[in-house]
């Protein structure tokens, strides 16, 4: 994750479901206020079983695309969530991301991407049903997964750098990727 001089961030964590991403967050930044935000509040549940001897973990039940924020934070993250969301949506809460950042601040999102051909999204595509299919999983639990993701509205990682400029992010890159998985970053 990219660095903050703060050692106590405030950290936004955008569809945060159970908690796994904000565990890593956790991990390298051990005291900050973190603010796990989920439409679901099943998953937010299982979030706070995972945090239940932290005290500086709050929740909030709600839809980050539409939430009247009040607060600022040294850093935004999101995993596997804004996906969800058509390319407009996107574009707007990238722009509210970068409203709610504190100067300097950086946002995180570690997410799935469209293929810059249709080529390319078939690959990915046969990647990972082979994956999926190899992993023990069951066959309902397959078969869940792969009705999951007829839903998914992936963007390719170049536009969503752009949208992110357009925002007024400065210093946007993509950090890592491989195949239809990408974190990338930006700073206020």
């Amino acid at each position: 994750m990219a660095e903050t001089a703060n050692p106590a961030p405030k950290i936004l964590d955008l569809g945060a479901g159970t908690g796994l991403f904000s565990g890593m967050v956790l991990q390298k930044y051990p005291h900050a206020q973190l603010t796990l935000m989920d439409l679901s509040e099943k998953m937010l549940e299982g979030a706070r079983q995972r945090f239940r001897q932290f005290d500086n973990v709050h929740y909030v039940v709600g839809d980050y695309s539409s939430f009247a924020f009040s607060e600022s934070y040294d850093i935004v993250v999101s995993s596997l969530s804004i996906h969800h969301l058509t390319h407009l949506a996107k574009q707007q809460l990238f722009a509210t991301i970068h409203r709610l950042l504190l100067d300097g601040g950086i946002f995180v999102n570690a997410d799935q991407v469209a293929g810059r051909t249709p080529q390319s999204d078939i690959y990915y595509r046969q990647r990972w049903l082979k994956s999926i299919n190899e992993s023990g999983l069951s066959q309902e639990a397959i078969d869940a997964a792969v009705e999951r993701r007829k839903v998914d509205i992936n963007a390719k990682l170049e536009d969503q750098l752009i949208w992110m400029e357009q925002a007024g992010f400065r210093d946007v890159d993509c950090m890592y990727k491989y195949l239809d998985f990408a974190v990338f970053f930006g700073r206020k």
